[in-house]
């Protein structure tokens, strides 16, 4: 609508001639602003996080036991299986010993020949005491 139209004559005379609109409320008021902290009320409570938590982790408790159960009975199988077969694998190793005991004399034999007095085979220690060797080897490899 035109200036015009609205005071029914042709320009403006005073800003006061203009009919007045003005916003205002609605009727009956706006409602109120929320200001307070209202947090809303959302997950489990602590009781249910604590009880959660304790369940999780007895279970899990649970689950460690069994596994060192499980574990120490396999250690019990290979101890065993172990134990087993020590008396084999001890006779292969005298054996083993005795073979190269005997090589280790026939050279000490045939090295120590020219020297008078020698006995091959005798301890130089003369500790009273038979010790095998810790190595395994009856010498030493240069």
């Amino acid at each position: 609508m035109t200036e015009a139209m609205l005071r029914g004559q042709k320009g403006l005379a005073s800003v006061k001639d203009l009919p007045v609109r003005q916003d205002g409320p609605p009727p009956g008021g706006f409602p109120p602003v929320r200001y307070a902290r209202r947090i809303a009320n959302s997950g489990p409570s602590g009781l249910a996080v604590v009880l959660f938590s304790s369940v999780v982790i007895g279970w899990g408790m649970y689950q460690v036991g069994q596994g060192n159960l499980h574990r120490r009975t396999l250690k019990a199988e290979k101890i065993a299986a172990r134990q087993a077969i020590l008396p084999l694998i001890q006779a292969e190793e005298d054996a083993r010993f005795v073979r190269e005991k005997k090589k280790f004399m026939e050279e000490e034999a045939k090295i120590m020949a020219n020297v008078p007095g020698w006995k091959v085979g005798e301890n130089v220690y003369n500790s009273g005491r038979w010790m095998p060797p810790s190595t395994g080897k009856i010498r030493a490899e240069c």
